[in-house]
């Protein structure tokens, strides 16, 4: 039987042992585990998980990259997870310490002193890099008021997850055809709603082109964007080499509209890839997504 290293990652077991080593090791030693273990993984290049990510950062990279370049942004992705993994727990139960990871930007000050409710709704996109999920670890114990919308069917340790951000007061729903309608309503009254738009779905069938290859790519955001009539914006963060975490945000983009609602959604999907494509040429390294987003590449990159 192949081994699964996502299944041993993101058990309970393994969130258990993150939090763990973050929580009670110094900077120096936790930095050092950190690496030895994306080390060990990213060297395992007939592991999927593995596979994936290289494929991913083949296509991201320009499809250009040879095998040494590829071996290098490889093992420069899995340590850069690994730090943002242990970043985040070790920071996770100190406030303070928490905050001064992060460089302020404006227009996160702004979304978190934006009220529950304004004048007209607001779409918020994610991209998995860096530090994702400290993106909402900060935006709850900031007090942002937003309706944040998670994937349909959750794992024990993706429920962890959540629980984590709940507890720092974050609105959590799972997506279903009650929470879009919900998440609709949501944005029709001026409110706030934030998703992610990298992670693939293969139920779904449009295919919008993201580096120059169709992807089965989500597009609820675009739904719910058109059904409210409010503008969609993108956000993303990175490490920089000041050790701080650094936002990255795109100006409000209003959606198109198109008499052919085929059209229309794959329209706007690419005019959002785009932006993610832009802010992930930043350093593809810096990408934290492990599942394929282009199957037919997982079989074109050089070994």
């Amino acid at each position: 039987m192949a081994i699964d290293p996502r299944k041993i990652i993101n058990s309970p077991f393994g969130l258990s042992l993150a939090n763990f080593i973050g929580r009670y090791t110094s900077d120096r030693m936790g930095q050092r585990i950190a690496w030895f273990i994306a080390d060990f993984i990213s060297a395992r290049s007939s592991w999927k998980l593995v596979r994936a990510v290289r494929s991913n950062l083949w296509v991201a990279s320009g499809e250009k990259l040879d095998k040494e370049g590829l071996d290098k942004i490889v093992t420069d992705n899995f340590r850069n997870v690994a730090t943002s993994i242990y970043d985040m727990y070790h920071h996770l139960y100190d406030p303070a310490s928490f905050l001064k990871m992060i460089e302020p930007h404006p227009s996160a000050v702004q979304l978190v002193q934006r009220p529950e409710y304004c004048d007209r709704g607001l779409m918020v996109v994610g991209v998995h890099m860096s530090n994702f999920d400290m993106i909402f670890q900060i935006g709850g114990l900031a007090g942002i008021k937003a309706l944040v919308l998670t994937l349909p069917e959750l794992n024990a340790a993706y429920q962890k997850q959540l629980d984590m951000r709940a507890r720092k007061g974050l609105n959590i729903v799972q997506a279903s055809m009650g929470s879009i309608k919900q998440a609709v309503n949501h944005l029709k009254a001026g409110g706030m709603v934030i998703t992610g738009i990298d992670r693939p779905d293969d139920n779904n069938t449009y295919r919008p082109r993201f580096f120059d290859r169709p992807a089965a790519m989500p597009i609820h955001h675009i739904f719910l964007a058109l059904k409210a009539r409010v503008p969609i914006l993108v956000i993303a963060m990175l490490k920089q080499p000041d050790g701080k975490y650094h936002f990255l945000f795109s100006e409000p983009i209003e959606m198109q509209p198109h008499p052919d609602r085929h059209v229309e959604i794959i329209l706007n999907a690419e005019n959002i890839l785009q932006i993610a494509e832009g802010f992930i040429r930043h350093d593809p390294s810096q990408w934290a997504m492990t599942f394929p987003v282009w199957p037919e590449a997982m079989n074109l990159f050089p070994r």
